[in-house]
């Protein structure tokens, strides 16, 4: 077997009436965290699948109206309201390909103009919008000129302010848009970025660098400047202490305000929008809490929330603040500290799933954390999934997922692993990849699989490995390096020949993939080599099922297709599903035709 067409056995398509739960978590009507205009916070936007489809609204509080701004085939989320509330600026790609320009609309609707007519088409990096309403600073990055940043004024020619071959992007525009804020990797590594500020005419104000010229690795980032005119203060993210916390910059005078929060876990924050205080957002291993920070008093003060995660979070003008919560067992819902649900979509309700539990692993790195769901009531061994998160810098958490929770409902228990590479465990387990890309995350991998089948958990002759993206190229190279240890490999969007992969994704990715193994094909093809899951295709036992966005920019086509064809020589059993998006779809439909055949392919293909 080698292609698919998206066909369905008649029994997995049942009727709207007799919709199982799994597909219902997908139709069920989600909405983002609305974004609010500073100086306007009535104003809204958000993103919502109510179409079915993920599109962008405008939601004006004072009246209650909600208007659907974006409409697109393919759907966009990608949107920022300006801060005077009278436009929407989103971004304009090709069927998911993240290669297009920017446009703007009225708030209250109408037609939609390009934001800035003399800048072309380009992968984006980073947007800071005036509170004058006809200023923007925007980034651009493409494969001819690296990373160029403009300054942008309606009704004038926009003026490029900053210029450099290795990615970099627009991190802040102050409140009185003064200085600019730029996250860049002039030193050559992607992973830690340093700081630059400029004036509006390019030239540079001052420069924060944890570097160390490359032999320190340790990063910044720009979490925003003070809501305040004439304010110089920029907050930033560190890594000074092993873990993401946050310090206050004077960018004009130099002084650092370390605020040394004990906490355990990576802390980022946010201006309070008077600028007294900073709303503390504190995930600690796949677990998340929100607190206040006094600025004056230096007083931490918790604000309550559910055990489970919040996925962002804003302070209003009022004080209270808005937040998106969820947990392994309950839907996302936008809540305020001042009580109740701030938005709650009409429609179908959409179903809860089981709780995660935590298992922690002895693994040669160190202890590695797992997240286990299981049908309720069911005993082992059983039929085991292995879902592994993409990034790599990301991690899996006690937060909503339908796509495990679809496993769950047919029988099967999850495992989810926060390899090394992982954010959320300090800086020293995320980066411990470097230059062993994948095989050290498989090695964590195999640690819990370990543990699964002599805990009585998993039946080791039934085992799927899966993943999207990165997750999806851990399927493949895991699937060719461990071909003893997997029954089935499902992989969504992955790296299969890294080689080819690098010559044709985005610029940006271009440069990850150089601080990750230390150079391009060509300075390090070892290493390459090494990572590489087509360089292990012909070891792969397990039947395998691969899904592909053809228009993907960050796992290309092409580089999937030569993975195939090694496959389609030998006779290897596999499968093949090619849509037309990029590095996942914002279409309901799809996405629930998707889950569709993988469970399919895991029915027809692992033993009873």
């Amino acid at each position: 077997m080698t292609e698919s067409n998206g066909s369905l056995p008649r029994d997995l398509r049942g009727p709207i009436a007799q919709m199982p739960d799994w597909e219902k978590r997908f139709r069920a009507p989600r909405v983002s965290l609305p974004d609010w205009a500073e100086d306007a916070p009535d104003r809204s936007l958000f993103v919502s699948n109510a179409t079915g489809t993920y599109e962008l609204y405008a939601w004006d509080r004072a009246s209650g109206e909600q208007r659907q701004a974006t409409d697109r085939p393919n759907g966009t989320t990608d949107g920022v309201l300006s801060p005077d509330g009278g436009w929407i600026w989103w971004f304009d790609d090709k069927d998911g390909d993240e290669f297009g320009v920017w446009r703007r609309q009225p708030f209250t609707g109408g037609p939609d103009e390009p934001a800035v007519p003399d800048l072309e088409p380009s992968y984006p990096a980073g947007l800071a919008l005036g509170r004058d309403g006809r200023t923007a600073v925007v980034g651009r990055s493409t494969d001819e000129d690296g990373t160029t940043i403009h300054l942008a004024r309606a009704g004038e020619a926009s003026v490029e302010i900053y210029r450099h071959r290795e990615s970099a992007g627009v991190g802040d525009l102050s409140h009185d848009g003064t200085l600019i804020a730029v996250e860049h990797t002039e030193h050559g590594d992607a992973m830690h970025s340093a700081l630059r500020v400029l004036r509006p005419d390019g030239t540079p104000v001052a420069e924060l660098d944890d570097t160390k010229g490359g032999t320190v690795e340790l990063g910044l980032e720009v979490l925003g400047f003070a809501p305040v005119d004439g304010d110089s203060r920029l907050l930033v993210g560190h890594q000074r202490r092993g873990r993401w916390e946050p310090l206050v910059w004077d960018v004009v005078t130099g002084e650092e305000t370390d605020l040394a929060l004990d906490l355990p876990g990576d802390v980022s924050a946010e201006w309070y929008p008077d600028g007294s205080g900073l709303l503390v957002a504190h995930s600690y291993e796949a677990r998340s809490e929100l607190l206040r920070y006094d600025l004056a008093t230096r007083e931490l003060v918790a604000i309550p929330t559910l055990r489970g995660t919040v996925s962002g979070a804003t302070a209003r003008p009022d004080g209270s603040v808005e937040y998106l919560w969820s947990s392994a067992a309950e839907p996302p819902a936008v809540r305020s500290t001042e009580g109740g649900v701030v938005l709650d979509p009409p429609g179908m309700k959409c179903p809860g799933s089981v709780p995660v539990e935590d298992v922690w692993v002895d693994g040669p790195g160190g202890r590695i954390h797992a997240l286990v769901q299981k049908p309720a009531g069911a005993t082992g061994p059983l039929p085991t999934v292995f879902d592994i998160h993409g990034g790599p810098t990301w991690h899996d958490s006690d937060s909503f997922a339908a796509g495990p929770a679809a496993w769950v409902d047919h029988g099967y228990a999850v495992v989810r692993v926060n390899y090394r590479g992982s954010t959320g465990y300090g800086r020293a387990w995320t980066d411990a990849l470097k230059h062993r890309v994948g095989l050290i995350e498989l090695e964590d991998i195999a640690a819990v699989r370990e543990w699964a089948i002599t805990s009585g958990l998993a039946d080791p002759g039934r085992l799927i490995l899966t993943g999207g993206s990165w997750g999806g190229y851990l399927t493949l190279l895991g699937l060719g390096t461990q071909p003893d240890s997997w029954t089935l490999g499902i992989a969504a969007v992955p790296v299969a020949d890294y080689v080819t992969a690098y010559h044709d994704e985005m610029e940006a990715l271009k440069a990850m993939d150089r601080t990750l193994l230390g150079g391009t094909p060509e300075e390090v093809p070892e290493r390459f080599e090494a990572s590489s899951p087509i360089t292990y295709v012909d070891r792969v036992r397990a039947p395998v099922y691969i899904s592909a966005g053809v228009n993907d920019p960050r796992c290309p086509i092409r580089q999937i297709d030569n993975y195939v064809k090694r496959l389609e020589s030998r006779g290897a059993p596999h499968e093949i599903y090619r849509y037309d998006a990029g590095h996942g779809s914002l279409v309901v439909d799809e996405r629930i035709k998707q889950i569709r055949l993988e469970l399919d392919f895991a029915s027809r293909n692992l033993p009873s």
